[in-house]
């Protein structure tokens, strides 16, 4: 109870302390008759201040550690016993202010983190089966019912539209605030805000199962982990503290001067040595968090401020993962409803490249009512089954080779396509090459400016692995200036190459988006994960996941990563710069025990305040401006076959 009080009013106590040397010094100045009541103030001053620091000293010895504390402690107890009260009073009213400034700004640090807690929902108006309205907590929405968002309002829990249309800021989701115009079926998040328009929606997920739940989970975790630096200054400090107090006891025993000992106590105090690394980290992943990136962990930036090699996968993370089905070449006099039982089948697939082709097929209403009657999807290739009893294989080259069907026919057609960019979906049915579909992806429009951002800040090696083409995989690593290109591959495949990459001594990071990646990407040094419109097992696998979908945050991740690095390093050295000084100082006799408590404080301060320039860290000298999005849709094209 006495130390909960205690705790609970420290900054009275501090304040309380303040006056009482205030009043003390200037007994002792102006009032020398009555000096040993100025004495008495002194005293008093110290006691009240030690409270909050004595204690905290204790509890730190219960578990056999020496803290910072204790070495005020001690180092205010013999400057009490010397008659240095004016010291012993300062001192402790520093420390004490000193940690009270440290907190203040600390909250700073994490303002921009907390601050996204804040734009959680707290109600939801339901549209009831009989057409009222009713507003309840958010705690009360469950999945299947149907809200109403007018302009202004924010998006309570996720969900998808079923009526309206509306402009939405995502920033909170995405680190993006351009407006993105959503209609019906497309996706909301909860947190965002309908900036005009009128829709209706469909819960999907609710509770702790919502994104911006998932994102703020990530966020505390990711602050509650430490970076190889700070295990290390932990454990140096565990050692460290103990050596200062026995280093000050052999200068007392050397010089006989108590006086001396106890001001090196002080001055030799590791406070911005132990806070640089975590006040850092912090920063770094609050700047990420605003602009829409989840870096989970200090020891995450810290791995990713040295890599080396950076390795993408194709579709979905180097282009915009919405593929068009743009041309569809037939072969063997298919079936009238050839794309029709094609889009059926694929429609038992979470492809992209499935989407594109159901997608269309939906669109120029060619979808049949045919029922799957079994399907065999396979990893890295694509898809078999049987449809109104018809065997059909869909899927790349190695598919067919695999079922033994001949596409010598296609070859010609196929090469010119796969030179222009675009992949192929090849579609047998009954063991005879039936179609091919040509598929294009759009490139990233920030991708070449990320990456090109990223080789000239010390990446040495880009590279894509796909299971695409090579034609087609080249055509894009040209158009992206990436190093290398590794095509035609399975997951496994995947995996390999980046296990080889770091048995070659490569600090090496994976980018993907979807559930064939999440094996690499957890290999790698560093996985990421496109996370708009990336799956769940591979934003749970990567370690870093960008909200919006662009690369140019990958860039802002990366160069963050540095920056972060950089300023621990800063913070390191002006602590054990600060410690240094005060040595020398304190052994040519220009620093006194008060003047090095203040001095050490400051540094502290300055360790905080270099800290907290990483919450506006942004990339400098590139153009990597937002341009206004839209959701993408596949353009109205002629339903045409070209029978070859």
């Amino acid at each position: 109870m006495f130390t909960k009080w205690i705790y609970r009013y420290e900054q009275t106590l501090t304040l309380v302390a303040f006056i009482a040397i205030v009043a003390g010094i200037l007994i002792r100045i102006f009032l020398k008759d009555i000096a040993v009541m100025g004495d008495a103030l002194l005293i008093f001053a110290t006691a009240i201040a030690m409270l909050p620091i004595g204690l905290r000293a204790i509890q730190a010895l219960r578990f056999k550690m020496f803290s910072i504390e204790l070495l005020i402690s001690i180092a205010v107890i013999g400057a009490l016993f010397i008659g240095e009260f004016i010291e012993a009073a300062v001192v402790t009213f520093l420390f004490l202010f000193g940690s009270y400034l440290e907190k203040k700004t600390l909250e700073r640090t994490r303002r921009s983190i907390q601050s996204l807690t804040e734009l959680s929902p707290e109600e939801a108006l339901i549209k009831q089966a009989d057409g009222s309205r009713t507003l309840v907590s958010i705690e009360e929405v469950s999945k299947g019912d149907r809200i109403i968002l007018t302009a202004g309002s924010r998006v309570p829990v996720d969900g998808h539209i079923i009526e309206g249309e509306g402009t939405f800021n995502e920033a909170s989701i995405t680190g993006e605030s351009v407006p993105l115009t959503k209609r019906q079926q497309d996706t909301l998040y909860s947190s965002t805000i309908l900036e005009s328009g009128y829709v209706e929606m469909i819960a999907d997920k609710v509770g702790e199962d919502t994104a911006f739940a998932k994102i703020i989970d990530l966020i505390e975790e990711a602050q509650e982990t430490k970076s190889n630096t700070e295990r290390f200054l932990d454990r140096f400090a565990k050692w460290y503290t103990p050596a200062v107090i026995v280093l000050a006891t052999i200068v007392g025993l050397i010089t006989w001067n108590l006086h001396l000992a106890i001001t090196f106590l002080v001055i030799a105090c590791p406070g911005a040595l132990i806070i640089g690394a975590p006040v850092s980290s912090v920063a770094g992943i609050g700047n990420g968090a605003k602009h829409g990136v989840l870096i989970k962990g200090s020891d995450i930036m810290e791995t990713l401020a040295h890599i080396d090699v950076m390795v993408f996968d194709k579709t979905g993370t180097l282009t915009k993962g919405q593929p068009e089905l743009l041309r569809v070449q037939t072969y063997n006099n298919p079936p009238h409803d050839l794309l029709g039982l094609i889009g059926t089948l694929e429609q038992t697939s979470e492809h992209h490249l499935a989407h594109a082709i159901t997608s269309y097929a939906e669109q120029h209403h060619v979808l049949t009512d045919y029922v799957v009657e079994s399907t065999t999807p396979i990893k890295g290739k694509g898809i078999a089954g049987q449809v109104d009893h018809q065997q059909l294989v869909v899927g790349n080259r190695a598919l067919m080779q695999d079922h033994h069907i001949d596409i010598s026919q296609a070859e010609q057609d196929a090469l010119y396509e796969e030179q222009t960019g675009h992949t192929l979906v090849f579609a047998a049915i009954n063991g005879k090459l039936a179609a091919v579909l040509s598929i294009k992806d759009e490139v990233r429009e920030d991708a070449k400016q990320a990456i090109d951002l990223m080789k000239q800040h010390g990446v040495e090696r880009t590279i894509m692995l796909t299971g695409d083409n090579a034609h087609t995989a080249r055509v894009i690593a040209e158009q992206l200036d990436i190093d290398e290109v590794e095509a035609g591959l399975l997951p496994e495949d995947k995996t390999a190459y980046v296990k080889q990459l770091q048995n070659q001594g490569y600090h090496v990071a994976m980018a993907g988006d979807g559930i064939n990646d999440a094996p690499a990407i957890a290999t790698a040094d560093i996985g990421l994960a496109m996370g708009n419109g990336g799956t769940d097992i591979s934003m749970e696998t990567a370690d870093i996941v960008l909200m919006a979908d662009r690369l140019k945050q990958y860039a802002h991740a990366f160069l963050l990563a540095k920056a972060t690095h950089l300023n621990i390093k800063q913070n390191i050295w002006i602590a054990m710069l600060t410690v240094f000084a005060l040595l020398i100082g304190v052994l040519l006799g220009g620093v006194n025990l008060a003047i090095g408590m203040f001095i050490h404080e400051a540094s502290v301060l300055v360790v905080i305040f270099n800290a907290m320039r990483l919450i506006k860290f942004k990339i400098k000298g590139e153009d990597l401006n937002e341009t206004t999005q839209t959701t993408i849709r596949n353009p109205d094209m002629p339903y045409l076959y070209q029978e070859n």
